[in-house]
């Protein structure tokens, strides 16, 4: 089972964000990532933003064990 992540990294910000969040559900993952975009970048939680960022969610590289 791969994680899903969005890191705020990827879009620039005059704050300089360099908040990352993996989840293991993109269910959970977006609603982390939305209480993030709220509360830390002041946008408006929308179906708009909900979309935006699921496009934005990448798969976690799996690691040689």
């Amino acid at each position: 089972m791969s994680r899903k992540y969005i890191d705020c990294r990827e879009y620039p910000s005059e704050m300089n964000c360099t908040v990352s969040i993996f989840a293991d559900s993109d269910d959970e993952l977006l609603e982390a990532a939305v209480q993030h975009a709220v509360s830390v970048h002041g946008h408006e939680d929308t179906p708009e933003l909900r979309e935006e960022m699921k496009k934005a969610f990448r798969e976690e590289k799996q690691r040689a064990a």
